[in-house]
């Protein structure tokens, strides 16, 4: 175990440092060989999708595609360790509900499918088709489908989520809560509307042509770090790159890229930011209606002097509406507001402005630090604003770039995991399976949760991920959760949730996506499509980890049948032998995917059009619509002065709810996660010094105490007003109520809290 500590880390992102640490994974997984050989394979033409990021592979792979944090992911899932029914045997759920989810991982792989018997407190094996009998009879017991919810997890393919919403509407539900939800979907509902697309507008060879790169609340270094290829590239060829972010974040300040012999060789790296602006939490669309008001004033000064346009009139009057409104708004916006909430200088953005007006292309890239907020969809929406402005959408080398979390997030949402499907997707539907699809809309998470709170529903069923810890407002929505008649969760290892149970829980283990899928046809490949619509296939080679496990595919068959009976119009059997006949289905619903099973075997695979990238806009008024933000801030304001506003983050060292360690190398802090970062200013403030320990305390609006205690004070360089700490321990901390009321994404980028000293003081 790492000692604790927080001290300097000096080095350059990736390099030396980030092969040291994917060794150390690997070894602490006890698969350095067998890992070492699979990472050969991944995001190779004939090999498997990283079960990690979005991020896209490359037209021509190097020899070793892949970076640090997606080498973690597979030492994670190539583990020698096994969680066996002799481990389960030996623990109570209720001892293994103290131990912490870094130890809960590290257990290893599951081996067999395991039923939950309250009579010991333990999970006990049980056979496949007992399992789906079980979950058969609770979902057939439920007096409305409704009753029940279907979560999904971004790293389940496009095969087994088509089939997956297939069954859960045969059913006869619409409720699918899914992992989106928590993260971009405040893109998904914001974009189409400026749009006509709910998706990014770039493929990654844009990176290649960009003049200028802005980078808005994303950590790639971390989150993607195979993005930091691209940006290393733009940034030696002279793009500017400019990154707005309350860290310093190491990656958007320098980067050893492990694949140049010349930078390892000599110790060198790249500087990747032009400059690095440190945003105030929830100060993005501050600077960029401060970006868009210097254009404005600029482009009038400019006509006034019969000079140069700054802004693309000809895209503005051909493609676009609203431009009058977003004008008359940013006059009216003054500087003090922008620069308050901001936290950055006028001359700062001035900055930006001036390099994104020298750009003939420009990309804007963005993360959950956008989306996350109390009015994330708005939000999404002024980045668009931007692009428009200046005509930076349909364009080579230019577009709008949401940096997407696991694997398939994108994909799943494409072939139909939405709980407010469109009425042509259902038609097709019908007409292809014979049964009429509900239309009503179904839950998201958010609303998910409070059905459950009002003890609406009975069921959960999950296709991977650790809803549990993933979710905000813990002592609610945890406890929720434990009244369940029936949890369900398909996973590869142990994690939070499957120690937050119904009556009848169940933990069915499944195959990686490292792992060979044979089913009677022969070996078989699944899809996914990464956040620029790229569509390519999936082919594991290594042996399973237990000869029980089953492919997702074949688990929302087995469940669909136990569930479905003799009423179900559907041929599981069949789509489980093959899973081309799945993806010929998919393509009799979305004709998008014409072609689908040729093009897959080409390497590479093929790109799902964008109408937006083509400049055509599927929006009601047939043009891009520029839509107005009132003010300024993206989060409600608060009275009182003592207050912070708390950003959850992830260490370097985490995938999501997934634990490598638990330390964050590139924040100095090793061995601990319960800390919580703020500047000099505010510690002195409020009478605290490095190393004190205090609690975190909402700043709540409905009268229940939400608190995190003894977390250590780490002083950082970080904006006034503010402050960070590890997702999900402070989860708890974000109220249900705090969502964008658009796209009900919880606003784990925004939470108001106060800082008390703890009465404990102990490590």
């Amino acid at each position: 175990m790492t000692t604790k500590s927080v001290r300097p880390y000096r080095e350059p992102a990736g390099g030396w440092g980030a092969l040291k640490a994917l060794s150390e994974a690997l070894l602490v997984q006890r698969a350095p060989l067998k890992g070492a050989a699979t990472l050969s394979r991944m995001n190779q033409p004939e090999g498997f999708d990283c079960p990690g990021c979005a991020w896209p592979d490359p037209k021509h792979t190097s020899s070793f595609e892949f970076c640090e944090n997606g080498g973690k992911a597979i030492a994670w899932e190539t583990t020698s360790k096994r969680c066996t029914p002799e481990f389960f045997a030996e623990h109570t759920v209720t001892e293994l509900a103290s131990w912490n989810d870094y130890d809960l991982e590290m257990v290893g792989r599951l081996t067999h499918p395991m039923a939950y018997d309250a009579g010991s407190d333990r999970y006990l094996p049980v056979e496949w088709s007992d399992a789906f009998d079980m979950i058969g009879r609770e979902l057939r017991s439920l007096p409305d489908p409704n009753m029940a919810e279907f979560y999904t997890s971004g790293r389940t393919s496009n095969e087994a989520a088509f089939l997956y919403q297939l069954f859960v509407r045969e059913y006869g539900t619409n409720n699918f809560p899914d992992c989106s939800n928590m993260c971009h979907e405040a893109t998904s509902v914001g974009l189409p509307y400026s749009l006509g697309v709910g998706k990014g507008t770039v493929l990654l060879e844009d990176f290649d042509k960009a003049d200028c790169i802005f980078i808005f609340g994303q950590n790639p270094g971390t989150n993607s770090p195979r993005m930091m290829t691209s940006l290393r590239n733009a940034a030696r060829r002279g793009a500017s790159i400019i990154s707005f972010n309350p860290f310093r974040e190491r990656a958007l300040e320098r980067f050893q890229a492990p694949q140049s012999p010349l930078e390892m060789i000599t110790l060198s790296s790249t500087t990747i930011s032009s400059k690095l602006f440190q945003v105030r939490v929830g100060g993005d669309v501050a600077v960029l209606k401060g970006i868009m008001k210097i254009l404005v004033e600029a482009d009038e000064a400019a006509r006034a002097a019969e000079q140069p346009e700054i802004l693309d009139w000809d895209f503005i009057r051909g493609h676009t509406v609203g431009v009058e409104a977003l004008i008359d708004d940013l006059k009216r916006l003054q500087w003090p507001d922008i620069e308050r909430q901001s936290g950055l200088t006028r001359e700062d953005m001035e900055y930006a402005a001036g390099a994104y007006m020298k750009a003939e292309r420009a990309i804007l890239v963005y993360g959950m630090g956008v989306t996350q907020h109390w009015r994330g969809a708005n939000n999404v929406q002024q980045i668009a604003n931007l692009a428009l402005l200046r005509g930076n959408v349909g364009r080579e080398g230019a577009g709008v770039c949401p940096v997407r979390g696991h694997s398939n997030v994108q994909g799943d949402r494409t072939v139909g995991i939405t709980e407010i499907p469109k009425a042509d997707f259902l038609e097709r539907l019908e007409q292809r399976f014979g049964f009429k699809p509900p239309a009503a809309p179904g839950h998201n998470v958010v609303t998910a949760l409070e059905a459950m709170i009002r003890g609406e529903v009975k069921a959960f069923f999950a296709m991977g991920g650790n809803f549990a810890a993933a979710i905000p407002d813990w002592q609610a929505t945890q406890a929720a959760l434990g009244k369940l008649d029936l949890t369900a969760y398909v996973a590869t290892k142990l994690n939070r949730s499957h120690l937050i149970h119904g009556r009848a829980a169940l933990i069915l283990p499944c195959l990686g996506r490292t792992e060979i899928d044979i089913q009677v046809s022969g070996p078989q490949s699944v899809t996914v499509e990464d956040s620029m619509s790229m569509v390519h296939a999936s082919a594991g080679r290594n042996k399973p980890a237990s000869e029980h496990l089953r492919s997702e595919i074949a688990i929302v068959a087995g469940v669909a049948k136990a569930t479905l009976g003799e009423r179900t119009v559907v041929d599981w059997d069949g789509f489980v032998a093959d899973y081309d006949r799945i993806r010929d289905a998919i393509e009799a619903v979305l004709p998008i995917f014409q072609g689908y099973n040729a093009r897959i075997r080409v390497p590479g695979g093929f790109h799902l059009t964008s109408t937006a990238r083509e400049r055509i806009w599927a929006t009601p008024s047939g043009k891009a619509n520029f839509l107005v933000f009132p003010g300024c801030g993206e989060d409600p304001p608060q009275s009182d002065p003592d207050f912070l506003w708390l950003t959850t983050v992830r260490s370097h060292d985490q995938y999501n709810t997934t634990l490598y360690s638990l330390s964050d190398r590139y924040r100095g802090v090793f061995g601990q996660r319960d800390v919580v970062f703020l500047n000099e200013y505010e510690l002195k403030k409020r009478g605290l010094a490095d190393g004190d320990r205090v609690d975190l305390i909402t700043a709540s609006t409905d009268g229940a105490e939400r608190i995190v205690r003894n977390f250590r004070v780490v002083a950082y360089s970080f904006p006034t007003g503010c402050c960070a700490a590890y997702y999900p321990e402070t989860n708890p901390l974000v109220p249900l109520y705090a969502r964008d009321p658009l796209s009900f994404t919880p606003s784990y980028k925004g939470v108001p809290i106060r800082l008390v000293r703890s009465a404990a003081t102990g490590e």
